[in-house]
């Protein structure tokens, strides 16, 4: 874990709800897509980020409860390291991660 995670590992992550995980995952992704031609190097960190963030999610307890949502963030994971990191074998765009993310970004103010 990252030192940027640790509070996030220790419990942190969470107490935050779903949407408010997604959310963030959102700004981790939005960072590596913008960062990816100007600065190579900080983009692969934010997209480093992004998947530990991911795999905190799926290891959140209260997503145990439903395959449904926790097959739904593993295929989301799949795809973010597909697209960052990748071959892009799904033919992502940057407009459908930014649209997927940002849905859970916008409910979680919305709370």
């Amino acid at each position: 874990m990252s030192a940027g995670h640790r509070d996030l590992a220790a419990g942190r992550w969470f107490e935050l709800s779903h949407v408010e995980q997604l959310g963030n995952v959102g700004s981790e992704v939005g960072r590596a897509v913008r960062r990816s031609r100007s600065n190579p190097a900080l983009s692969e960190r934010a997209c480093h980020r992004a998947r530990e963030l991911l795999d905190l999610t799926l290891d959140d307890p209260r997503h145990r409860r439903s395959v449904a949502r926790l097959r739904e963030i593993a295929r989301a994971r799949e795809v973010v390291a597909d697209f960052l990191a990748g071959e892009n074998r799904y033919g992502t765009t940057t407009e459908s991660l930014q649209k997927y993310f940002d849905a859970f970004a916008f409910a979680a103010r919305r709370r």
